[in-house]
């Protein structure tokens, strides 16, 4: 397989204005030299808790905010360097579902007119009976009823809203899906039915997916690899299932035993992470997550970590190798 998307050292640097506690104007640091890859076919999982940068770096990669530093490849393509007509090209291959289907949707627009609109924005279907046709179709696709293309978003559920969401990012017939924590504001009650869509759709389209979240037990069941992100930094990354049976960095650790377990009977020792999430405009020197690991020695506040090699595919952030479970492959990369 060949990389579809590579995002390589990408930086976002955001200004604060002076004001309560800030002696004039700062800045900080949301995604601080990120490097991924997605091959084609493959679904990959960005996870961390809230603040980590994940929804920055998938808006960097669209472009809806500009990157301050770093490469964004896209079908080889510098995404980065691009703008006016060629940018609009190659966002059709490109689309995002959002958090919110309510704040997503235009609430003056029928869903027809919605799902329609990407494919009027790139000139695909000319003609407005095989547009009608083709929404119909993708309605019918993400589970919607008959006639949902003549109604207004206030008249569906939150569960409902987000498959037109998805019904719409699909009308461009893109390479590449961006999903930023897609369920997170459903119903727990609806958030499997949604799951379940997107896992087949995958499958039937052959869509290569970046799937932003929290959440690690959803990363778990939708995702080829997973990349953890903590302030802006990668701090592991790796095969899903290598990842979440074999956690590496102690962040990833604290995180998969807050995972409730699926046998009453053998539960997790939970890992309490001390402390809060660090300052972004004063941020501690060495390793961002020293002041919250267990596991921290003084070295860790000299420089921060490289991602270095932990077996197969497999890549940590972490410079003390005590912290680590057996180490294979230790190498700077």
């Amino acid at each position: 397989m060949s990389s579809l998307l590579t995002v390589d050292r990408l930086t976002r640097r955001f200004n604060v204005s002076g004001g309560e506690g800030l002696r004039a104007a700062q800045s900080f640091v949301a995604a601080d030299v990120v490097s991924f890859s997605i091959e084609r076919g493959e679904t990959l999982g960005l996870v961390g808790e809230s603040g980590s940068g994940k929804t920055t770096i998938g808006r960097c990669i669209l472009r809806l905010i500009e990157p301050t530093s770093g490469k964004v490849e896209f079908d080889g393509v510098d995404m980065v360097s691009l703008n006016g007509a060629a940018l609009r090209s190659m966002r059709r291959n490109v689309q995002m579902i959002f958090q919110d289907p309510f704040a997503s949707l235009n609430p003056r627009l029928k869903v027809g007119r919605i799902v329609a609109e990407p494919m009027q924005i790139h000139g695909l279907l000319a003609d407005r009976r095989s547009r009608r046709a083709r929404v119909r179709a993708l309605l019918d696709e993400v589970g919607l009823p008959a006639g949902a293309e003549d109604r207004y978003p206030h008249e569906f559920s939150g569960g409902q809203r987000q498959r037109i969401g998805i019904a719409r990012a699909l009308a461009a017939e893109p390479k590449l899906i961006i999903a930023d924590e897609p369920v997170s504001a459903l119903d727990v009650s609806v958030q499997a039915q949604v799951l379940n869509l997107l896992s087949e759709l995958r499958a039937r389209h052959g869509l290569t997916m970046l799937l932003i979240s929290h959440d690690l037990e959803l990363v778990r069941y939708l995702c080829d690899r997973i990349v953890v992100l903590y302030a802006g930094r990668v701090m592991e990354s790796g095969p899903a299932d290598e990842v979440t049976s074999r956690p590496a960095h102690p962040y990833t650790r604290a995180l998969i035993s807050a995972i409730p377990s699926r046998n009453p009977l053998k539960q997790r020792e939970r890992i309490i992470l001390r402390g809060e999430l660090p300052n972004p405009v004063n941020p501690p020197s060495g390793c961002i997550f020293r002041t919250r690991c267990p596991h921290a020695v003084p070295a860790c506040a000299i420089a921060k970590p490289e991602l270095r090699s932990f077996g197969p595919g497999r890549l940590v952030a972490c410079s003390n190798d005590a912290a680590l479970p057996v180490l294979a492959g230790a190498g700077a990369v």
